[in-house]
């Protein structure tokens, strides 16, 4: 689809054919205001092909020599259809073959071979896989963490409940102008996973170190009621539970603890 100002469309090439018969290229180029390689290119192409060659070509190249092989196509097809493995793990099965690929290449022929979803593959959900159920068989055998973010709402209610030009938003006004804390607070809890007993902390962020702390004071206080060893963590992706501040945190063994060697790891729900 050519531009609205564009010198020459199919009709305009024709035109230029025609006049080319009779009178210089060079001529008829600067008539038409286009550069003469321009113009002898057009006429070129109709003397080989005809009118067919007055049409616009596709931009892909003839020969591709870094192109991937049709086999290896075929068999990204057939281990996305037959075990469902995602773009990552295709790309590692063709590393160990010998065939290094990126990612988004893979992705790229995925998505061209209508497989880049997983609903593509199997659309009513059949084979997907079920998410494992997390049991705990006895008092901190699994403790699970999380952060709750809550936005911080004046005394007698925000501007949602009383409007914003209301006595109670302009009174909220002048408090943050005076120095009033506004934002959010972030509820960090612990759960264990047996007994439902639980613990929170009203905290200012989610940050790594925040988050190890937090877990500091779970454990003794879990401790002081009768949790004395915490052998399994289980948290989100979240960044805090990521950081090397709470992975520390996280591998001391409990002070209240006779088992020392036990080390816990966090491990994260998918």
């Amino acid at each position: 689809m050519t531009h609205a100002n564009a010198p020459l469309s199919v009709e305009g090439r024709r035109r230029l054919v025609q006049r080319c018969r009779t009178r210089p290229i060079a001529h008829v180029a600067a008539e038409m205001s286009i550069s003469r390689a321009c113009a002898s290119k057009w006429v070129n192409r109709w003397r080989r092909h005809g009118d067919a060659g007055l049409t616009d070509r596709s931009s892909t190249p003839h020969r591709s020599p870094q192109a991937a092989p049709a086999w290896i196509i075929e068999q990204i097809e057939v281990w996305r259809r037959e075990h469902k493995w995602p773009a990552q793990r295709i790309t590692d099965e063709l590393a160990d073959l010998g065939h290094k690929f990126n990612r988004r290449t893979v992705t790229r022929h995925l998505n061209r071979l209508g497989l880049g979803r997983r609903r593509f593959i199997d659309p009513g959900g059949d084979n997907n896989r079920k998410p494992g159920k997390i049991t705990a068989r006895w008092p901190g055998h699994i403790m699970h963490l999380d952060v709750k973010k809550v936005g911080r709402i004046p005394d007698g209610g925000g501007w949602r409940v009383h409007g914003r030009d209301s006595d109670q938003a302009r009174a909220t006004g002048r408090a943050k102008s005076a120095g009033a804390r506004r934002g959010y607070i972030y509820l960090h809890s612990a759960v264990d996973g047996f007994s439902r007993l639980s613990y929170t902390e009203s905290l200012n962020d989610e940050k790594g170190p925040t988050a190890a702390a937090f877990l500091a004071c779970a454990k003794a206080w879990f401790a002081a009621h009768g949790i004395a060893h915490i052998h399994r963590i289980v948290t989100d992706n979240g960044a805090c539970y990521r950081s090397n501040d709470f992975a520390r945190i996280v591998g001391q063994p409990d002070a209240a603890s006779d088992d020392s060697a036990v080390h816990p790891t966090p491990q994260r729900e998918s």
